[in-house]
């Protein structure tokens, strides 16, 4: 029960700060959930309409109250929320208009409207109501909610034909499309399943009264506290909470909706006595694990909230991390250049570790000073095998400094200068995304990408090596250059020479910079490979061809047999040399420096392929040429 109480302590610590930010940042209160809104609906305090709008899908998540079972409701038969809901709750003569409800009421329609209204009424006759429910409650009883949609054009009804006066499937008329059918097209797909359609639209309300500016039923406090308060104070069963240690009112069901608004996946979930989920061991669900109601409600809104603003997700895996108090902290699944905002210009990239340990050190200073040393960090990792459940794959609890130390190490030993766009280049440490896609191909299956992430993740959290098999297959990749758009291959090179600098860091200290004292064989065949493709593609410039280089294209060759491979790439160098003339003077100088230092016996094994270590001479002899010809009268790559 670590996790549910940290969440609970994280939702304690940062409900009232976060009640000021905007609707899209905002820690929903207990007994509330967030719907995808389509109409707005404004009445006066009597309960009289006053109009409509469709609402702009930036605007459409809405904050309802709710009941624990209108949270997780599915079904032929889902229970209606007590406020905002669909038209079939919201209007009991939607039939009449061609709308339909959900198979579960199709023989009584008018059932869904009925119960909307009975529980509706109970509150609004307690002792906590509240003046916006009492008005929703006097206008919906009139019954007249859809007319009033058609009559200020919101909804539109089919003015002939066998469907006179019933709601449009779709908009097939020539004139403008209305607003609704930009949110609900009922167009069918490729299976001939319908969409959504008009009869499916969510409405929320404006409530307006002389003297109050805030007309909004989403973002009224008191009206929130009173829909809690008579919720709360319902009859239910009581016993002892597992994360407390008290005796409280204890959560029949847990919410759902925690990585999106469609989420049916719960972490906490029982069957019904039909079911074996308990059968033979307890005699029911409360005698396995008893969550407070308060707590799970919290706990859970407090991870939604965690996800929404500082989570990454794909697919079903949701990865977080957080600080307890609500302390700032680095994103774990962000590249250095979004975490840091390292070096990003081209002109100001450095060629060696030091400006940017200086960055890294700085920006680590400022998380450590908002976090501290002892305030606990919390890293969560959430996948599903299926629809309806959810399991934590990772967890970890660390302490500030420690969680700051590890994540240090990693943008410190898992960096390269990193070439992702001609708009987009820094020095830092990729992504594990960026990792996995580099090491698989951006087309990679969910499965795999999942997988690859999850090994990646102690590489950060516990300073552990990159796994073997993820940086043979990046430097596979890597060399297959020609096979790779241009950028594509300059971001998985720059991917690749971090990922092999973090997998040799107990071994090697290599260093962004040309090490002219490197006499490895490996270093040694990247660095002519580099001055061959340099005084190729310089040529080709020159004449205006724009075609891959030998060097380019006999790449994954070189790396295999590099002695063989530069016989064929120095003999097409000749007419390229004799082009240029005196200018390649700097590039024959560096051919005849890298020949001297090779051992001639490592020369002409050519049987022994070459270790990524060659991408990494290749990367730093190409940037050294490179700044040299910046330097030259402007010359470019």
């Amino acid at each position: 029960m670590s996790w549910i109480n940290k969440l609970y302590e994280t939702y304690e610590n940062n409900f009232s700060a976060s009640m000021n930010a905007d609707n899209h940042d905002v820690l929903l209160p207990i007994c509330h959930t967030t719907q995808v809104a389509h109409i707005e609906v404004t009445i006066d305090d009597m309960g009289l309409f006053r109009g409509a709008k469709v609402i702009s899908k930036e605007d459409s998540k809405t904050i309802v109250p709710c009941t624990e079972k209108s949270a997780t409701r599915s079904g032929s038969k889902p229970i209606h929320h007590p406020l905002a809901d669909k038209l079939q709750y919201l209007s009991g003569n939607l039939t009449d208009y061609g709308g339909a409800v959900t198979v579960g009421f199709s023989k009584e329609p008018q059932k869904p409207n009925s119960d909307y209204i009975r529980d509706l009424k109970r509150w609004c006759d307690s002792e906590n109501s509240h003046w916006k429910a009492c008005a929703v409650l006097a206008y919906v009883e009139k019954g007249t909610l859809i007319k009033d949609l058609v009559d200020a054009s919101i909804l539109r009804i089919s003015e002939g034909g066998e469907r006179a006066g019933k709601l449009i499937y779709q908009w097939e008329s020539e004139e403008a499309k209305p607003a609704i059918f930009g949110l609900l097209s009922g167009k069918v797909d490729g299976k001939g399943k319908r969409g959504q359609w008009q009869s499916d639209a969510f409405v929320r309300w404006r409530v307006e009264k002389a003297g109050f500016l805030d007309s909004s039923t989403q973002t009224d406090r008191e009206l929130q506290e009173s829909w809690v308060a008579y919720y709360t104070s319902l009859n239910q069963e009581n016993g002892l909470c597992f994360v407390t240690g008290k005796n409280t009112v204890l959560a029949e069901s847990h919410p759902g909706k925690i990585r999106n608004p469609g989420d049916k996946a719960k972490l906490i979930s029982s069957n019904d006595s039909s079911g074996f989920t308990y059968r033979g061991r307890f005699t029911e669900e409360s005698q396995v694990c008893g969550v407070g109601f308060d707590v799970s409600q919290k706990a859970h809104n407090a991870l939604r909230w965690l996800l929404d603003r500082q989570g990454w997700k794909s697919g079903d895996l949701a990865i977080v991390a957080w600080a307890v108090s609500g302390a700032d902290i680095p994103k774990i699944m962000d590249n250095t250049n979004s975490l840091f905002i390292a070096i990003q210009d081209d002109d100001d990239c450095v060629y060696t570790a030091q400006e940017f340990g200086v960055k890294l050190t700085q920006r680590i200073s400022g998380y450590f000073a908002a976090l501290g040393s002892v305030q606990e960090v919390v890293v969560m990792v959430l996948d599903s095998a299926t629809p309806g459940r959810m399991a934590i794959v990772l967890y970890r609890e660390l302490q500030g400094a420690e969680f700051l130390k590890r994540v240090d190490a990693w943008h410190s030993s898992c960096f390269w200068l990193q070439r992702y766009s001609n708009d987009k280049k820094f020095t830092g440490a990729p992504s594990p995304h960026d990792i996995a896609k580099a090491a698989y191909g951006d087309k990679l299956d969910d499965k795999l990408k999942r997988a690859t992430i999850m090994r990646l993740l102690p590489c950060i959290l516990e300073s552990s090596q990159i796994p073997q098999d993820i940086v043979e297959s990046c430097i596979h990749r890597a060399v297959k250059r020609n096979c790779l758009d241009h950028w594509e291959w300059e971001k998985v090179l720059g991917i690749t020479c971090a990922v092999y600098k973090h997998y040799t860091k107990e071994k090697e200290n290599y260093v962004m910079a040309l090490d002219r004292e490197r006499k490895t064989r490996s270093y040694l065949f990247g660095r002519l490979l580099a001055v061959a493709d340099g005084i190729e593609q310089w040529a080709l410039n020159q004449a205006g061809e724009k075609r891959q280089t030998n060097a380019a294209r006999l790449m994954s060759y070189f790396a295999d047999h590099p002695c063989s491979a530069w016989r064929t790439l120095e003999l097409g160098l000749h007419p390229y040399k004799a082009r240029l003339g005196s200018k390649i003077r700097k590039h024959d100088d560096e051919l005849l420096e890298i020949m001297n230092a090779f051992d001639p016996v490592d020369f002409n094994d050519d049987k022994t392929p070459l270790s990524g270590e060659f991408l990494l001479g290749f990367h730093c002899q190409r940037a050294e040429l490179f700044k040299s010809s910046k330097e030259n009268k402007g010359e470019v790559e």
